[in-house]
């Protein structure tokens, strides 16, 4: 039995974090201290101060543990790493943590090339963004493409016209005036590197200096009745104009900066970021936070700040907001993050402040489009849900569905696949897949009998371990049982899961979902009788797109061993490459194409590999091109 008031009186005067647990062992809550003997005495008096949050919080602390550190800035890191790691209950989390894409352009090359990237690393490369959304940066390239004659082709190609001359052809791209051909020598590295400025120029905003040479160019070619020449610079110029249209400028400072501001109402908030990247608003960013709404602005923000930051690969110059907590300390930990300094600034009036309003007012117009569409989308689903439940005669309304696939090609990697949706949504967390180990050849009955035994079996295990306290309930991975089980098959399919819910005791609904000869959801069968379900109910929508869903995450997964296991046998032959060689080129390129691709600096880069290796790569993919 933990002695609260014994390990409340040992608490030291000294900075650290401190982690809440729940009766299961659970981490519920992780915050940090300057002092932790005052902070976490905070939680057990004073209750009449507590939002309502917290003392619900504090009624599930069954015992607590700290980390002491030697300043607050390390306990402020550790912190956002534990947050990251136990994902806790009360803490505010963000519901996105998605990677921001980038425009690169690869200047540590002889050639460079321009393409999205999801990381931002120290490469020598420059990047622009971070974006918010990935359609627009594939447009802005589409239409650098169209503008500047660059290659696309991952060719490692050195400085040496004469050698790239006598080796090489040049490829269709060329042929279309697409590229200028590097790779044969068409063009010397001064002449492709002038094209490479005007590209970073025209990303930059200097877009005039752009489109009067593509005029010029223009006129000159009208000039000499050279007709369809003309017509191809003004698709370029209208290109230009087109990149320029999906960045506003608003400053003229040109730097780097993301504004931050908050709606709160009587229940729940919005954050919305607003992304300002060489002077020019290049999208926007944002995140409800639910059942929020005792916090306190400055609160929330700095929360905000910390979780954001803490996983984006890119830290602005400069960041707005209207009120914070903790400023000067958030301010040393983002410049430690981005290894130069980073201000954090309250604008009280001025273009910045109208911009921040704007922001407010952006975040507010979100949450009640979110609240409307939430409500909507909950109510449909559970229409959708009872109406099921009505379908089968099922006494409680299924709001855990876990579906079942096999996926093998004769019998060979054979996988099988669980997905899960609850309250009509799937909840991808809870996927699970499965590697056949005990069947032999293509056998989808036993192999499926096999992964449902492992299933529950592990489910039962779990539960067992839970009630000896010997197991986290959050850790658990199949201790919760489904409401109803569909099967991606017939008649066949459901009388295997029918027998494995017999041996495990277990009265769990089981339906298969059955398909017509042109591969499309036809119906389900349930009681060993075909229900007729109209197509065009949301019913039958609902049970198609779980059936769709199984079938992908079976498939992908039985696609990528696949190629594993391919993979690892042609890297057999090559010389040089061993066994922990081919790990790490298997983790970092994934299939033979992408090898096959990778250039010399891509091989070499990557870890165990060295210059003799990628060269015997290289060699070995020539001479077998087939």
């Amino acid at each position: 039995m933990f002695d609260f008031e014994y390990h409340l009186k040992a608490l030291p005067h000294r900075p650290g974090v401190y982690i809440m647990k729940n009766s299961l062992g659970a981490v519920i809550y992780v915050g940090k201290a300057k002092v932790l003997k005052n902070r976490v005495r905070q939680y057990f008096q004073n209750s009449k101060n507590h939002s309502e949050k917290v003392k619900q919080m504090v009624k599930n602390i069954a015992e607590f543990e700290y980390i002491i550190t030697d300043s607050e800035i390390e306990a402020l890191i550790l912190e956002c790493n534990l947050i990251k790691k136990y994902r806790p209950k009360y803490n505010i989390l963000l519901k996105d943590d998605k990677g921001y894409p980038f425009i690169k352009i690869t200047l540590n090359e002889d050639f460079p090339r321009v393409f999205v990237s999801r990381n931002k690393v120290n490469d020598g490369a420059k990047y622009f963004g971070p974006y918010p959304e990935y359609s627009p940066v594939r447009e802005i390239i589409e239409l650098v493409k169209k503008i500047f004659p660059l290659r696309t082709c991952k060719k490692n190609i050195k400085d040496n016209s004469l050698m790239n001359k006598k080796k090489s052809t040049p490829c269709l791209n060329y042929h279309i005036g697409l590229c200028k051909a590097p790779c044969c020598g068409y063009i010397s590295k001064e002449e492709y590197n002038n094209i490479v400025k005007n590209i970073i120029d025209l990303l930059c905003g200097k877009d005039k200096s752009t489109k009067k040479i593509l005029i010029e160019k223009m006129n000159e070619a009208s000039k000499n009745l050279e007709f369809e020449k003309a017509a191809g610079f003004r698709d370029k110029i209208i290109a230009v104009d087109k990149i320029c249209e999906k960045q506003k400028i608003i400053f003229g400072n040109f730097e780097n900066e993301d504004y931050i501001n908050i709606y709160i109402d009587e229940k729940d908030s919005c954050i919305q970021i607003f992304f300002v990247r060489s002077g020019k608003v290049i999208g926007r960013e944002h995140f409800i936070l639910e059942n929020v709404g005792e916090y306190k602005k400055q609160d929330l923000i700095s929360n905000f700040i910390k979780e954001f930051y803490g996983g984006t690969a890119f830290i602005p110059k400069t960041i707005y907001v209207t009120t914070l907590n903790e400023c000067e300390l958030l301010q040393e930990w983002l410049t430690m993050k981005k290894r130069a300094k980073v201000s954090i600034k309250i604008p009280k009036k001025g273009d910045k402040l109208k911009l921040l309003n704007m922001v407010e007012k952006n975040a507010k117009i979100t949450l009640e489009q979110f609240k409307l569409k939430y409500i909507m989308d909950k109510e449909m689903n559970k229409n959708i849900l009872n109406e099921l439940a009505k379908l089968l005669n099922l006494t409680n309304v299924p709001k855990r569905i876990e579906a079942y696939d096999i996926s093998n090609i004769q019998g060979v990697d054979s996988v099988g696949s669980m997905v899960v949706f609850e309250s009509g949504k799937p909840k991808n967390s809870d996927y699970r897949r499965f590697k056949i180990k005990n069947v032999e050849g293509p056998n989808d009955y036993d192999s499926m009998r096999e992964i449902l035994e492992r299933r529950f079996a592990r489910g039962f295990n779990e539960i067992e371990k839970i009630k000896d306290e010997t197991l986290n309930y959050s850790k658990g991975k199949f201790c919760i049982f489904p409401d109803l089980i569909l099967m991606d098959g017939g008649i066949g399919q459901v009388n295997v899961a029918l027998q494995v819910m017999k041996k495990y005791n277990l009265n769990i609904p089981v339906c298969g979902m059955v398909k017509d000869d042109k591969h499309r959801t036809r119906g389900i069968i349930y009681n060993y009788e075909e229900i007729f379900i109209d197509k065009s109910s949301k019913v039958m929508k609902l049970i198609t797109r779980i059936q769709d869903e199984v079938h992908r995450f079976a498939i992908t997964y039985h696609r990528s061993l696949r190629e594993k296991r391919v993979l690892h046998s042609v890297l057999e032959e090559v010389p040089y490459i061993g066994s922990t060689r081919r790990k790490e080129l298997l983790k970092k390129f994934s299939s033979i194409d992408n090898i096959k691709k990778a250039s010399y600096h891509e091989l070499v880069s990557t870890p165990s590999m060295n210059a003799k290796a990628s060269e015997s790569i290289m060699q070995y993919f020539k001479n077998n091109k087939n």
